[in-house]
């Protein structure tokens, strides 16, 4: 690596206080150095976002006033995740971000100032290129990140739409969690060099298990499941957002502190409850597969799923929620007596596991609260913890993980200041503007 590079990856690792790439992560840069066209495979969760950034700044000609790099991600929350790295990493760029959901007015305000990096979902950008809001003449990279899951998506068509329009590209980066077939006719080239770590989710040490039940008891099984992992974070996967919200009123009725998260969802609200899950304000999520790639969900030490995938890719993406590169991990398999135990599973190499008593649980000793104030009004996490302790007298051990979001903020408090600091804080100033401020339910 050159000496600049080495330079500026030293920068970004001390940014985003990190203090050194992994195994993965330092072969698919050396390798996107000799190589224009890669493909990375490598597990959920080790750190791919990372792996194609970096390349991606290097290649960025800072005296060039232009869009020159596009990221298409497969979700909302996929492309909020690396907008939110890619600022940590203080490259002095700019980025935008696009999706469905989102202001159309405010994104194509933001492109009319060419940033350099784009980052959005293929529906949203097909409709700014469509439009003409994103100039694409002089973008040379373009990331195409979880690229299988957005063409099972159904994205084929708009994908097509987009790179018909990219004429400069000399970069290509696709990424996934899984081996596939044939590349898509859209795809300048056939078979790239791999950087494939897709074995080392073969040394990862997930227990599997099995619990059987019969239909009638299935839920109050998933109940005394989940007593069991006294607050160690978990999800439960699974297959319609129907049964999700089905789960979730009957946990909610027998006073199971949980977020729930699928596509049917307000994009706000799935924000909210990532939110919510990522600072520990609840430690269990029910959820769709949706939660099951991409996101940046730390440690998950229980997965469950209550309702079997159909497919062993769903499968094995779920499990990859936890696990996550050689860490430790268990997986459970709720299976009613009118449900048909998997094909692609072997039974007898899975324990059958018997719960038959609820354990009381345990608070997280942690609320969310509300801020109507965010990056638009220009809004740092110091503000925010110089708000807290200032005017609501608050310690920085009361004070959890910070989110600041376009127009909003969430803070993670401990519970038992949260009303009062509601009281000595909503209406305040923060920053010479009045704020309101509230619990997030």
């Amino acid at each position: 690596m050159e000496n600049d590079a080495q330079r500026l990856e030293q920068q970004f690792l001390d940014n985003i206080g990190i203090a050194t790439l992994n195994q993965m992560q330092r072969a698919f840069i050396d390798a996107a150095a000799n190589d224009p066209n890669l493909m990375l495979l490598a597990p959920t969760g080790s750190g791919k976002t990372l792996a194609f950034l970096f390349p991606l700044v290097y290649k960025l000609d800072p005296t060039s006033r232009s869009t020159q790099a596009l990221i298409i991600v497969p979700s909302r929350e996929l492309a909020i995740q690396i907008e939110q790295v890619f600022k940590s990493l203080k490259t002095g760029y700019r980025v935008s971000t696009c999706y469905g959901g989102h202001s159309m007015k405010l994104e194509k305000n933001s492109l009319g100032e060419l940033p350099e990096v784009v980052i959005g979902t293929p529906g949203r950008l097909s409709d700014h290129v469509n439009q003409g809001s994103l100039d694409t003449s002089a973008i040379q990279t373009v990331v195409l990140d979880e690229f299988d899951k957005s063409l099972q998506l159904g994205f084929h068509e708009q994908l097509r739409d987009i790179f018909r329009k990219l004429i400069s590209v000399q970069n290509h980066f696709l990424t996934s969690a899984t081996k596939m077939g044939r590349l898509p006719e859209f795809i300048p080239f056939d078979n790239p060099p791999v950087v494939d770590f897709l074995r080392q989710q073969q040394e990862s040490k997930l227990e599997l298990k099995l619990v059987r039940t019969n239909t009638k008891e299935k839920i109050q099984n998933l109940m005394r499941l989940i007593s069991h992992f006294q607050g160690e974070s978990s999800i439960v996967f699974c297959n319609h957002r129907e049964a999700v919200d089905r789960i979730s009123l009957l946990l909610g009725d027998h006073g199971y502190e949980h977020a729930v998260l699928h596509g049917g969802m307000e994009q706000l609200d799935r924000e909210k409850n990532l939110i919510k899950f990522r600072s520990g304000v609840v430690n269990l999520l029910i959820a769709t597969d949706l939660a099951s790639r991409g996101l940046d969900i730390p440690e998950i030490k229980h997965i469950v799923h209550y309702q079997v995938p159909p497919k062993e890719d769903a499968f094995i993406h779920r499990n990859g929620r936890t696990a996550r590169m050689h860490a430790s991990g268990q997986g459970y398999l709720i299976l009613a007596e009118d449900e048909d135990f998997p094909e692609y599973l072997d039974e007898k190499r899975m324990e059958e596991v018997v719960i038959d008593e609820t354990i009381a649980s345990k608070p997280t000793g942690f609320s969310l609260l509300y801020f109507s104030a965010g990056k638009k009004d220009k809004i740092s996490k110091g503000d925010i913890v110089g708000f807290l302790i200032k005017i609501g007298g608050a310690s920085n051990n009361d004070i959890g993980l910070i989110t600041i979001m376009d127009f909003a903020s969430y803070v993670a408090v401990k519970s038992k200041i949260a009303t009062g600091l509601v009281k000595k804080l909503n209406g305040e100033k923060l920053k010479k503007s009045k704020v309101k401020v509230a619990e997030a339910t």
